[in-house]
């Protein structure tokens, strides 16, 4: 089978996927835990394609937290910092997050998803260099509006689940104006889980109101990449990940 007619039958399939509705195991899940979302799971090539609640997963939201996987990228093409291990001086401000409360590297920053931390880079980096960069990943509405020391919390900067898919694409094939070398500082700082049948990163995300989960699964087989959001309140924060495992183990991903 040529190339053209393999890219025909994968638009089939996709065509068909996106009429016949939303994925039935998704959709209970979704029911089970009583939280209103969307998820959408796809290979790198998107001849496999699941989703829940299609025409949500096309709609933009804030793009909190999970912007912190870009933002990474842009400090260290910045050399703003040069190293996942590098420190990040706490300011000596307390904030309400006592793993917030001390100084950080790149990797514990991810891994707290700690505020300060980014926001001190913006001190250094002008609000036109910030659109240029969202310009060059195509990332969302690309809008950093007046405040660029929390433009990706405030609600100026919004993408769709289809389009956090759509990056994180570009992140794993490398195909971004960024070197191979501070990419793979962010794909290693973004592991969550890894074992012998898989390896998964991911970045979640919550602006008060919305939650996010996004990220990517290596198999032996397949790399599949997905993307939730839902309206989710802050006792409820850990289902954004239980979900998003449920789904994968209901297509036998994991």
């Amino acid at each position: 089978m040529d190339e053209v007619m393999i890219k025909f039958f994968s638009l089939l399939f996709l065509c068909f996927t996106l009429l016949s509705g939303d994925d039935k195991s998704f959709e209970k899940i979704f029911k089970d835990f009583n939280i209103n979302g969307t998820l959408v799971v796809t290979t790198l090539k998107s001849d496999e394609l699941y989703v829940y609640n299609l025409k949500r997963a096309d709609k933009r939201f804030c793009s909190a937290s999970t912007f912190k996987i870009p933002h990474t990228l842009i400090v260290l093409n910045e050399n703003l910092i040069t190293s996942k291990n590098d420190i990040i001086k706490w300011d000596g401000v307390k904030r309400g997050y006592d793993l917030w409360n001390k100084d950080q590297t790149l990797q514990s920053a991810i891994s707290v998803s700690c505020v300060w931390c980014y926001k001190q880079f913006t001190h250094k980096m002008s609000k036109e260099k910030y659109t240029d960069y969202l310009l060059k990943f195509n990332y969302g509405n690309k809008t950093v509006g007046k405040d660029k020391s929390s433009f990706w919390l405030n609600g100026n900067l919004k993408i769709s689940a289809f389009e956090q898919i759509d990056f994180l694409k570009k992140l794993y094939n490398e195909n971004l104006p960024i070197s191979k070398k501070n990419i793979s500082i962010v794909k290693a700082i973004i592991t969550v889980d890894k074992n012998d049948k898989y390896e998964l990163k991911a970045k979640s995300g919550w602006d008060g109101a919305i939650g996010w989960y996004v990220g990517y699964v290596k198999t032996n087989n397949k790399v599949y990449f997905f993307s939730l959001n839902g309206d989710i309140k802050r006792e409820k924060l850990k289902l954004r990940k239980e979900i998003v495992y449920k789904a994968l183990k209901s297509k036998n991903i994991l």
